[in-house]
């Protein structure tokens, strides 16, 4: 039996999940994406897999650049991480005025200095995966920058706290 399509996503939409930015910059420009399916896929050697709307700028740009950073946000990231999910974002730099961000060693994209904790990477392939591809990142560097902060969490549609409150915008 097919599974309707908002079956699928109000079942998917009770999983909490972190939220993390991914930055890729390139000779033109700095581009940057909200993402929440980021998964760990290794330690030796060092991978993660980050879900991306399939022909979509960002994985353009990551395809050409081939290294990107992520982000991940804290609790007080909420404003932020809305303004990176929206369609026709303007450039990352414009997005964080506010915001005091530095940029990872490796790959040059911006990395925020207040969020949990970044990793700089390189893309080691793309994988197709229906209207997604997931990148699948090897870690170069890891400059943890705050743990102890509280963490960004996206559930039923819209961002909360880990006590579940509501933080800014979905």
């Amino acid at each position: 039996m097919p599974v309707d399509p908002a079956d699928f996503t109000t079942a998917l939409r009770q999983y909490a999940a972190g939220v993390c930015l991914l930055t890729v910059q390139d000779d033109i420009d700095d581009v940057g994406t909200t993402v929440s399916s980021v998964m760990s896929v290794s330690a030796a050697p060092p991978l993660v897999a980050v879900g991306l709307t399939a022909g979509g700028y960002p994985v353009e740009v990551l395809e050409a650049v081939g290294r990107c950073a992520l982000t991940v946000l804290g609790a007080q990231h909420a404003i932020v991480a809305s303004r990176f999910a929206s369609h026709g974002r303007p450039s990352a730099r414009h997005l964080l005025e506010s915001v005091p961000w530095t940029r990872a060693t490796g790959s040059g994209a911006i990395v925020l200095r207040d969020g949990l904790a970044s990793v700089d990477c390189r893309l080691e392939r793309l994988v197709p995966a229906g209207d997604h591809v997931l990148a699948l990142l090897e870690l170069e560097d890891v400059p943890v920058l705050n743990p102890a902060a509280a963490p960004l969490v996206r559930l039923r549609g819209r961002y909360v706290d880990e006590s579940g409150s509501a933080l800014g915008r979905p």
